[in-house]
């Protein structure tokens, strides 16, 4: 068993799929196993966030007491990283193996990557803190490597455009969900509080001035009638941009 204090000690190489937990997958307390520990942190992150998870709430929430969970993770960090992975099987693999090209892949890649993290408020800053080396998280990013290598880009430009494409997703889906959080704790529609924050500014004398250049995009965005219709008009676009410049770069001579 490896405790929080030893792996603070190495944070680089600290993961609990980096351990051995073969011995502890079964035979814990009667009722309780490791993928009811995970469903029901994904829903308490889902609906409160990072900073409310504990393992007190946790237990409280399965119904055993929290030494029972000791069994199967050491510290909420290990149910975390569970989580983190748990997630990424909503990524459809074979809806992205039966898209057509390598550009069609990207595009289900992407799409199916972003709406994972509008669904999931809390996994955007778990992506950049933890190893993310989990079964299902690692078959993502084979797929991945597999579309940008039927690019037929060089090698030494792969790394260049998954981080270009999937840092874009990262940004766009981390921004889409945090509206969506925003608008749900303020209690009203995503149309609703779009129009009213927008109007917040634009009706204000002070920053008149300030948008004045900006008034033709404002109501260009406005006319589209819903943020949804905004957020999937502006995603496929961008997405589009960049696949036309993998396009480009990918023709280039050597």
């Amino acid at each position: 068993m490896v405790k929080a204090a030893d792996r603070a000690k190495n944070p680089a190489r600290s993961s609990v799929w980096l351990e051995n937990r073969a011995a502890r997958a079964g035979g814990g307390p009667a009722g309780l196993d490791r993928d009811r520990i995970v469903a029901a942190s994904i829903r308490m992150l889902d609906e409160e966030g990072l900073g409310k998870l504990s393992m007190r709430k946790l237990a409280a929430e399965l119904g055993v007491t929290a030494m029972s969970l000791y069994w199967y993770v050491d510290t909420k960090d290990d149910i975390i990283e569970f989580a983190l992975d748990a997630v990424y099987q909503e990524i459809d693999l074979a809806a992205v193996d039966a898209a057509q090209g390598w550009q069609g892949r990207i595009r289900a890649l992407a799409l199916a990557y972003r709406r994972m993290l509008a669904r999931h408020a809390w996994v955007s800053p778990c992506v950049g803190s933890y190893l993310n080396i989990g079964p299902r998280s690692l078959a993502v990013s084979r797929k991945i490597q597999e579309a940008v290598r039927d690019t037929g880009l060089p090698l030494h430009g792969r790394p260049g455009a998954m981080a270009a494409v999937f840092q874009f997703v990262y940004g766009y889906g981390t921004v889409e969900a945090q509206f969506d959080r925003r608008a749900e704790e303020a209690g009203m529609s995503h149309d609703d509080f779009y129009t009213q924050s927008v109007a917040a500014f634009r009706d204000d004398p002070d920053f008149a001035a300030q948008i004045e250049d900006m008034r033709d995009l404002l109501d260009e965005r406005a006319s589209h009638g819903s943020v949804s219709d905004i957020w999937e008009r502006d995603f496929a676009y961008a997405l589009d941009i960049l696949i036309a410049g993998i396009e480009v770069m990918a023709a280039r001579p050597a």
